[in-house]
């Protein structure tokens, strides 16, 4: 809790916003669950898993479609469980060690698909 998961989520989809001349509230999908917007003619969810009781209550939220065609931003993957996909990108949020205010993000997974976010994510955090 409170390792950026939802700042991140939540500026990723405000600037795709931006790109496309769009100004949208992004709430955080705590108590809904999920959240989705239309961008250009990508559609986009933004799922908080935390408060999933079990894996088969993906199936109502039609997540397991989304991932076929939609960018999925899942907070609490865990919770997917086998359900997880096999081209899911994982996206891991740490405590600085020495700023309070920063975080670590990991990469892990699969990059098919991905090959240019590890560099774009570095020259936007000016590594």
């Amino acid at each position: 809790m409170g390792a950026g998961k939802t700042f991140f989520a939540r500026a990723f989809i405000q600037h795709l916003m931006t790109q496309t001349g769009l100004v949208e509230d992004v709430p955080s999908p705590t108590f809904t669950l999920v959240q989705t917007y239309d961008v250009a003619d990508q559609e986009i969810w933004h799922a908080d898993l935390y408060r999933l009781t079990g894996p088969e209550a993906l199936f109502e939220l039609g997540l397991e479609e989304a991932f076929d065609t939609a960018i999925c931003l899942i907070e609490w993957p865990d919770r997917l469980g086998e359900l997880t996909p096999a081209h899911a990108l994982t996206l891991s949020f740490a405590p600085d060690p020495i700023n309070d205010d920063a975080r670590t993000l990991s990469l892990s997974g699969s990059f098919e698909g991905f090959s240019g976010l590890e560099g774009l994510l570095k020259r936007q955090a000016g590594e």
